[in-house]
């Protein structure tokens, strides 16, 4: 039995598939559907639980290089919150484009993590490394 970190097993059957340059993305609640992507939906209510408590849990061990974020994040969000998805990202690169492009990247992802997170733009496409 499971005692620490992510104790979801479903969630950690999709990340353990993850593999070398495969991405993973970790979304809001009203983020699209995409019935192609193996889909794991942590939504609760309305900030539960958040992307960035997603994302801090899945970063704690797992290797990524890469992060993708929508350019109009950055236009929507205060500068705390901009820092916390930074920080978030512990070093990893970082990259805004339109959130039109942005979508583009999801037919090739191996997974999608939706939560109960509110924050505009806060959807994250990771890259692992």
């Amino acid at each position: 039995m499971l005692i620490s970190g992510i104790l979801n097993p479903q969630l950690n059957a999709l990340i353990s598939r993850v593999r070398h340059t495969n991405s993973l993305v970790i979304a809001d609640w009203a983020f699209p559907v995409w019935p192609q992507i193996e889909t794991v939906d942590l939504s609760l209510t309305a900030g539960v639980p958040t992307v960035l408590q997603v994302l801090n849990a899945v970063r704690a061990n797992w290797k990524c290089d890469q992060v993708f974020m929508a350019r109009e994040f950055v236009s929507h969000n205060d500068r705390k919150t901009r820092g916390a998805f930074v920080k978030a990202c512990r070093g990893a690169d970082l990259q805004f484009e339109p959130h039109i492009e942005f979508k583009k990247r999801l037919p090739q992802a191996t997974g999608l993590i939706r939560t109960g997170d509110t924050t505009l733009y806060g959807n994250v496409i990771l890259i692992s490394g």
